[in-house]
């Protein structure tokens, strides 16, 4: 029989504080191998119905084969070897209580939301406070990472290193990671992709000016050159010149050697995207051309955090087998989870990006100056466009999860909409370098 819990989930969201995808069994299931799945037909999702409201008996069929397949939720881990990173035989931690989030309010007094307060209005889940363990030592590990083996920062950026909170980012993105080594694959590769954002592009010696051949450059210590014996030493050489190309080489070294080949290629290829982004934005910088707004979104589908949340399975532990993570409605899953969880990035460091010279382009800016309204409006309108893709997002993974049920696509699936929840948390609670302009 199918669970109140699962029906709730794949009839899709409701409101505040529903989650779009919480499958889990209650107690952790022995490891079965998933059934082989041909590419499924997704429907498109439906509207969201009515709480409470009596299933068909389609849908009733359907909830519970979803509920078998998820007894076997967190096994179907693939034959790979990972000398680097044994998986411990321990229960999953659970994940965020999105379903039973309590609905996200504005702060008491009138209305106006305190330092820490969520944004009044934005759709999300609130998650209990990371593991204080699991932090203090990933913070250790990832700075002890980017000082003595890579040498990533002067001292003069400890402080800035510091307020960031890798360790309470990566604790909170990542819940069912088995170990804090796991969290290191993800910790390393965000503290590198920080890195190549602020030395190439933003406010530490960034420019539009050339970042193409920066990019480039730093893009191969992701993905090999593969060249004569003659040419060789001088791209090894240069791998080693900056900190951005540093930090990329190393963070790509330990991945690859915990990870699948079809994994490593899958980040690669993200990690294009994303660089494909960085250049359409300095592209814009360079000609002061302001985007349509649709143009805008179409620039953040590519400059977004995309590569962070396709990484949960390696960090999980398992495998998200290829053919199921190139199936399209995956890939719509993971196009509106990265566009979701970017603009909730827009919306938080909107204050900090209004002290930085000229002007800096973010939704709520963009669709000020494109569509003619105040910057308080543009700002509300972006709040309302994050959440039409939250519910998106949430919508199109129930459809996904009901029309293929294999345990590693809904586990994987799960893990997405954790990473979303915890980047909330990060950006709602990084009060070092966010806090919300005075729109209420």
């Amino acid at each position: 029989m199918s669970s109140p819990t699962t029906g709730r989930i794949l009839r899709g969201p409701t409101g505040l504080g529903t989650a779009g995808l919480q499958l889990r069994p209650q107690v952790p299931a022995p490891e079965t191998a998933g059934p082989a799945v041909r590419a499924p037909e997704v429907p498109a999702a439906e509207a969201p119905t009515v709480a409470g409201a009596e299933n068909t008996v389609v849908e009733t069929m359907a909830l519970e084969a979803v509920a078998a397949g998820t007894a076997t939720l967190g096994a179907a881990v693939p034959d790979v070897q990972r000398p680097a990173l044994p998986v411990p035989s321990l229960p999953v931690p659970s994940l965020p209580a999105a379903l039973t989030a309590p609905r996200a309010t504005a702060a008491s007094s009138g209305g106006k939301p305190k330092l820490g307060d969520p944004i009044p209005g934005l759709y999300h889940h609130p998650i209990a406070e990371p593991d204080p363990a699991r932090v203090e030592a990933l913070s250790l590990r990832i700075k002890a990472w980017a000082i003595d083996e890579i040498e990533l920062y002067p001292p003069e950026w400890e402080k800035d290193f510091d307020g960031f909170s890798t360790g309470r980012y990566m604790v909170a993105c990542h819940p069912d990671a088995p170990s804090i080594d796991h969290l290191m694959l993800a910790a390393r590769l965000m503290v590198a992709e920080n890195a190549v954002d602020d030395c190439y592009c933003e406010d530490l010696g960034g420019s539009p000016i050339g970042l193409g051949s920066r990019l480039l450059l730093a893009h191969t210590a992701l993905d090999p050159l593969h060249t004569t014996p003659e040419y060789h030493p001088g791209w090894e050489a240069s791998l080693s010149e900056d900190a951005p190309r540093r930090s990329y080489r190393s963070a790509m070294d330990y991945f690859v050697r915990a990870s699948t080949p079809s994994q490593a290629d899958r980040f690669r290829h993200d990690m294009a995207r994303l660089h494909l982004g960085y250049l359409a934005e300095a592209a814009w910088a360079e000609t002061d051309h302001v985007p349509e707004v649709w143009e805008y979104l179409a620039m953040r589908q590519f400059n977004n955090f995309r590569p962070c949340p396709t990484i949960t399975d390696t960090v999980g532990g398992y495998e998200l087998p290829a053919e199921l993570h190139a199936l399209p409605a995956m890939q719509r899953v993971i196009a509106l989870a990265g566009n979701a969880t970017t603009i909730v990035n827009d919306l938080y460091s909107y204050t900090k990006e209004l002290s930085s010279p000229g002007l800096h382009l973010n939704l709520p800016v963009v669709i000020s100056e494109r569509e003619g309204v105040s910057r308080k409006e543009g700002y509300l309108k972006a709040v309302e466009v994050h959440n039409e893709l939250m519910h998106a997002f949430e919508a199109e993974s129930a459809a996904l999860a009901l029309a293929c049920p294999v345990p590693t696509l809904v586990r994987f699936l799960r893990g997405v909409a954790a990473w979303l929840d915890g980047n909330h948390y990060w950006h709602r609670t990084n009060t070092h370098r966010y806090s919300l302009p005075d729109f209420w």
